[in-house]
């Protein structure tokens, strides 16, 4: 379900003429008396439980997973979607929004995710300034809502890198995609489908972990 009293104008494609800004300032100001009150934003945060649970010992070393990167307005705090009829237009909620922007948020999750596993002896973040033997990194390359999809779902997309450390040597470079229904039409069943899918995707990422060289597979499959 789209959530209209939500969307922004398309930002992302059109821009107002700027004369057209002033004119609706002057007669919203004049005409607001008795319209409805507008409804408050509302701030969702991303902070899913883990899914992988510790299998056998952690990997000998340190990883360090470094803040995403998001191209334009993923790598904001308004909420995403995209549309059947206009799939091109990448659109905004207005009053639907996160309480940390995504990249942020994701990379939290994984380094949550990989401490809540035991993949590697120690799971840092660049605010620890300690030594690694491994670096993680990528980009989040999509992160939305599709309100009109049949059934209506929320998709997501990671692009990541790990790397040795000592000589920047590429271990592997993989991608990750993971679609998700919601189930039910508020903007609350929305956010839920979101941290699932957040869930799914660090899952997937922390079994890929576990193949490295000295660590153990994970059995568990969410």
């Amino acid at each position: 379900m789209l959530f209209q009293g939500s969307m922004s104008d398309k930002t992302a494609i059109r821009r107002l003429p700027p004369v057209l800004p002033a004119l609706i300032v002057v007669l919203l100001a004049g005409g607001c008396g008795s319209s409805a009150p507008m409804r408050p934003d509302l701030f969702y945060s991303l902070d899913p439980e883990p899914l992988e649970a510790p299998v056998g010992a952690p990997l000998p070393g340190t990883l360090l997973v470094s803040d995403l990167a998001a191209r334009g307005f993923l790598g904001g705090r308004q909420i995403v979607f995209r549309t059947e009829a206009e799939p091109l237009q990448v659109q905004r909620y207005d009053d639907l929004l996160w309480a940390d922007p995504v990249p942020r948020a994701l990379s939290s999750n994984l380094v949550r995710a990989l401490r809540h596993a035991q993949v590697f002896e120690f799971a840092l973040i660049p605010a620890d300034r300690a030594l690694a033997d491994y670096l993680l990194g990528g980009e989040v390359e999509r992160f939305e809502h599709l309100p009109t999809a049949t059934p209506p779902r929320v998709g997501g997309a990671l692009n990541l890198a790990l790397v040795r450390a000592d000589d920047r040597r590429s271990v592997w470079d993989r991608s990750y995609r993971r679609e998700v229904e919601v189930q039910g039409d508020t903007p609350d069943a929305m956010a839920e489908a979101f941290n699932r899918l957040a869930a799914l995707l660090v899952a997937d990422v922390v079994r890929d972990l576990r193949t490295l060289p000295g660590a153990t597979r994970s059995s568990v499959t969410p």
